[in-house]
């Protein structure tokens, strides 16, 4: 009895559900975030009532399960980390009001509104996508039809939320990663400059400096 309790126990603490459909467990420490700390990042998400893009809003509440799952498939476990990923996702989409942008740039889109290319290279390592992809697309570095990819990104909320985690895993760097596991501002700005190409506005660091006050980061 007490060798199928242990069993148990370490089996518990070794597998960790994935939704993104990656294709091995990752063992890392529990993480957690609440619909009411999302809400606090992302003041306006309390409601998609008179959203302007139908369809696309999700409020804080059905967002944050869906970030919490993309911080554990991706073993994003600092919560320096995951504030900077929360900020990004909530200033991008408009506080989830968006899952593309607005001028219609073919393939660009999901909550972080990364570019059809890094579109792409997410599709391409989700298992679970599968033979969905083959139609829309024309070989490992070939682009048939973007805005086909992107449907089969934002058709899933799992994947949509967690193509920021998927970034900032995989696209950013050891020296970015920690930088922003530093809690520093300049972390944080090395972030924003160095692996989105994006500017540090003054919008986009409140969306930061809640994000780290609601997580209790730093």
């Amino acid at each position: 009895m007490r060798f199928f309790q242990d069993f148990r126990s370490k089996l518990a603490l070794a597998l960790v559900v994935l939704p993104l459909g990656l294709s091995h467990p990752v063992r890392i420490r529990d993480v957690s975030i609440s619909a009411a700390q999302v809400l606090a990042v992302a003041p306006t998400s309390g409601s998609c009532d008179g959203a302007p893009a139908a369809g696309q809003c999700r409020t804080a509440e059905q967002a944050a399960p869906m970030i919490l799952n993309s911080f554990r498939a991706y073993g994003i476990t600092s919560p320096n980390e995951m504030a900077a990923i929360l900020s990004t996702i909530a200033f991008e989409s408009g506080d989830f009001k968006y899952d593309r942008p607005t001028n219609g740039e073919a393939g660009k889109g999901t909550r972080n509104m990364q570019s059809a290319a890094f579109n792409m290279k997410f599709a391409m390592s989700i298992p679970g996508l599968g033979e969905k992809l083959s139609p829309v697309m024309t070989g490992p570095q070939g682009l048939s039809d973007p805005n086909g990819i992107l449907k089969q990104l934002t058709a899933n909320d799992a994947y949509s939320f967690g193509s920021a985690s998927w970034f900032e895993s995989t696209q950013c760097g050891p020296t970015i990663r920690s930088g922003l596991a530093g809690g520093s501002l300049a972390g944080w700005q090395a972030y924003v400059t160095g692996c989105l190409h994006a500017t540090p506005s003054t919008d986009r660091q409140a969306y930061w400096q809640r994000a780290v006050n609601a997580l209790g980061a730093v």
